[in-house]
């Protein structure tokens, strides 16, 4: 669980990220968890956007990514999902 300041590290590191992977009509499929944790893996800040046609709301898809691929929600702001999990072979970010 990730306390408020490094919530707020993360937000700031993840500012000039662009998001990645978007979650359209199809919603989240198991193939598109596989990719987002592969690429947590890499890169541990990841943004995910969510296009204006995916039925599901998005902070059902934040809870529904961040638990199938094991990572740490850090914030919902618009459509855009940032996500962090500490990688176990490429550690890049240290949290305060």
């Amino acid at each position: 669980m990730l306390t408020n300041p490094q919530k707020r590290y993360l937000r700031k590191n993840a500012h000039s990220l662009h998001p990645i992977f978007q979650v359209g009509k199809g919603g989240v499929t198991p193939n598109m968890v596989i990719q987002i944790a592969k690429a947590l893996e890499a890169r541990e800040l990841i943004k995910i956007s969510v296009l204006q046609n995916c039925e599901v709301p998005k902070e059902e898809v934040a809870e529904t990514i961040s638990g199938r691929a094991g990572a740490e929600l850090v914030q919902v702001i618009g459509r855009t999902i940032i996500l962090y999990k500490e990688s176990k072979t490429k550690k890049q970010i240290v949290l305060p």
